[in-house]
């Protein structure tokens, strides 16, 4: 059973990691999907990915566009609505840590970080609640962290930005509900990618896992596996809701 037959979903920072994890995991639901990449040195990854999601019978588009600038999502969405028809889901994915103790961190650290973390939720929400308000349907998921719930030592970027795409999720679902819009937001634990590689072994991964109840880092499509059941009709009665995918870790 294809739970996204035939729907349309913009996922941003799907090159790599989580973000590519939902795009495959979509496109296996019969979504048909346009993703982000921001770098040059991505581009071969993307087009990678394109390809991949295209032999799955979907259609598939990536583009290049950097979801931490207003008129680059305003021009993105535009695109795709043109190429695509309409939105159905949107996936709010984009991310970047930039992690330091509060005494060293600089205003371009900090100001990075939300511009890419919180920033954009707004850019790329303000630009598809049209097209969702329009069909009065659709489904916007946010990617937080369950760092934004706990905090952590050295992560006061991360952990304000994904603070704050908690609380815009809860505001945006009360907006929204009247239009049959959803909004939720999902807080990955450690997720085995690229930006947690440096935690794959040795001292830090046994201290982190040690404590996580389940004992494990999650993968890529654990969290893509949270994100599908929030775009699909199973969650048609959940709103304004953040799903821990942490394995307990804030228990």
């Amino acid at each position: 059973m294809k739970l996204l037959e035939g729907k349309v979903a913009i996922v941003t920072g799907a090159a790599r990691g989580i973000g590519e994890a939902v795009a495959v995991k979509f496109a296996e639901h019969g979504a048909n999907v346009a993703f982000t990449y921001v770098s040059d040195s991505s581009k071969e990854k993307a087009a990678a990915l394109e390809a991949k999601l295209t032999g799955m019978g979907v259609k598939a588009k990536a583009y290049q566009s950097n979801a931490g600038d207003f008129a680059a999502c305003e021009a993105f969405v535009t695109d795709v609505l043109k190429e695509f028809g309409t939105v159905d889901i949107c996936v709010n994915n984009a991310g970047i840590s930039k992690d330091n103790l509060l005494l060293r961190m600089s205003v371009e650290q900090w100001e990075d970080v939300m511009k890419v973390n919180l920033n954009s939720v707004f850019y790329m929400t303000k630009q598809i609640i049209k097209p969702m308000m329009k069909a009065r349907s659709g489904s916007i998921i946010n990617m937080s962290s369950v760092i934004g719930e706990m905090g952590n030592a050295g992560q006061s970027s991360y952990a304000a930005s994904k603070a704050g795409v908690i609380g815009f999720t809860k505001s945006v679902a009360k907006e929204l509900g009247s239009r049959n819009i959803r909004c939720n937001a999902v807080a990955p634990g450690f997720v085995e990618t690229d930006m947690t590689s440096y935690l794959k072994e040795g001292e830090a991964a046994d201290k982190y896992k040690a404590g996580i109840p389940l004992g494990r880092f999650a993968s890529a499509e654990d969290i893509a596996n949270v994100t599908l059941f929030l775009a699909s009709d199973l969650s048609n009665y959940v709103t304004g809701q953040t799903i821990s995918a942490c394995g307990g870790l804030n228990i």
